[in-house]
């Protein structure tokens, strides 16, 4: 080994100082030691945080794709019927894309609720229940009733949860439909109405699909909404992080006038302001990297200042200040290295069993982060990507790597002959 190794090892903690060593040595490993701890503790947090809030976000978009499907077929504007009543035919050119593995009709209206004195805006969706379980699982998001209650000529309709409590609404109830579509008369417009049924009610633990969605049979739907008709074709594709790539592909086998929208572009307002705030989540907890790399510069000012004599006596046996400037560059990089390295480590065993440590802090405390009345969860989710891993690892070298420049290049400038002048 090069003594500069030897020597920015021994300075960091790393190599045996020998048997008791100096107080000189063994106050700058202890420094070096607090360096290497802020590290880990910046990286290990940065990964932690960041790893709940993708868990948050995975966990989010499952239950909104729950009642969703991944990608959606219409033609915008009127005079669509043509096209959309042979929806039978669009659905089979879709799955001549291998990436599609379901299709099923929708109709898509806006309606109020209302029962007694309250009242309630909804997306109406019209869906066939035998094959709605191709593209979505609304299936298994029901609290009670069930899918086949949708059976055409029934006039049932599953509400959500949020819907059900605003309304007071249970299964076996009935309320009544209000549709924008009406006629009007001398007296004014009269909407057109339709008593419905509740035979189920769903929960997604998403409060604006909760709030705003009912399901109702697509020939009950085209009844009411007899002059939307089919709106389109719902699809479920393989990987719904294709959903994009595939929405486009699907555009070359549609006929004219046919638009494909994904379930990105659906929620695209809530997933811009998730990006946002993970983004300058990362920012802000780079700070802390970033103060344990400011910490790292002074320990080096300090090992700098505290080995001057040595400093001079290696210059004056010959070193030079090239490498003098080595010795603390690579005490630096170590201490960076080791730091990153235990903080990664940390982190993503931490991240990955968020789910044990959790449960155990709530039973030591006697207390609970998640109230699942409030939160709809009772677990904190937790999904740690490599991609973040890597570039949190990155960002910590680079910062501890900066901080070595300016005590490096000092010790590389000190004059022999004044430090054994003065000391």
């Amino acid at each position: 080994m090069a003594y500069e190794w030897w020597i920015g090892a021994r300075y960091a903690g790393l190599a045996r100082v020998g048997r008791g060593g100096r107080r000189g040595d063994r106050f700058v490993s202890f420094v070096a030691a607090s360096s290497m701890a802020g590290i880990g503790l910046g990286v290990a947090a940065l990964i932690i945080v960041l790893s709940v809030m993708n868990g948050f976000q995975t966990q989010v978009r499952d239950r909104m794709l729950s009642v969703l499907p991944h990608i959606e077929l219409y033609v915008p504007g009127g005079g669509h019927e043509q096209v959309l009543d042979r929806w039978q035919d669009l659905a089979q050119a879709a799955k001549a894309d291998p990436e599609v593995r379901g299709a099923a009709p929708f109709v898509a209206a806006q309606a109020m609720l209302a029962r007694g004195q309250s009242l309630s805006g909804v997306q109406i969706r019209g869906i066939d229940p035998a094959i709605e379980p191709q593209v979505s699982d609304l299936k298994g998001q029901l609290e009670s009733g069930t899918l086949d209650s949708l059976s055409p000529g029934s006039f049932n309709v599953i509400i959500g949860s949020q819907i059900a409590q605003s309304l007071g609404l249970m299964v076996g109830d009935t309320v009544l439909m209000l549709a924008p579509q009406g006629s009007i008369s001398p007296a004014g417009f009269a909407p057109r109405m339709r008593q419905f049924t509740v035979s189920g009610v769903f929960a997604t633990g998403y409060y604006e699909y909760d709030a705003t969605l009912a399901f109702v049979n697509v020939q009950d739907a085209a009844r009411v909404f007899r002059d939307s008709g089919v709106s389109g074709v719902r699809l479920k594709i393989a990987d719904m992080q294709q959903a994009p790539q595939v929405a486009r592909q699907l555009l070359n086998l549609m006929p004219p006038g046919v638009q494909a929208m994904d379930w990105t572009q659906n929620n695209r307002t809530w997933f811009a302001a998730v990006q946002t705030e993970k983004r300058m989540m990362f920012l802000i907890l780079t700070l802390i990297v970033a103060v344990a790399a400011f910490n790292l510069l002074s320990s080096l000012v300090m090992a700098v200042k505290d080995k001057r004599s040595d400093i001079a006596i290696l210059r004056t046996l010959g070193a030079t200040p090239g490498e003098v400037a080595k010795i603390f560059l690579i005490q630096g990089a170590l201490i960076g290295v080791v730091g990153t390295a235990a903080g990664v480590l940390l982190g993503t065993v931490t991240a990955y069993n968020i789910d044990v440590i959790v449960p155990w802090i709530e039973r030591m405390l006697g207390i609970q982060f998640l109230p699942q009345q409030i939160y709809f969860i009772s677990e904190l989710p937790s999904n740690p990507q490599a991609g973040d891993i890597t570039v949190i690892g990155v960002t910590s070298l680079v910062l501890s790597l900066l901080a070595t420049l300016y005590p490096s290049w000092r010790a590389s400038r000190l004059q022999p002959a004044q430090v054994l002048r003065h000391d």
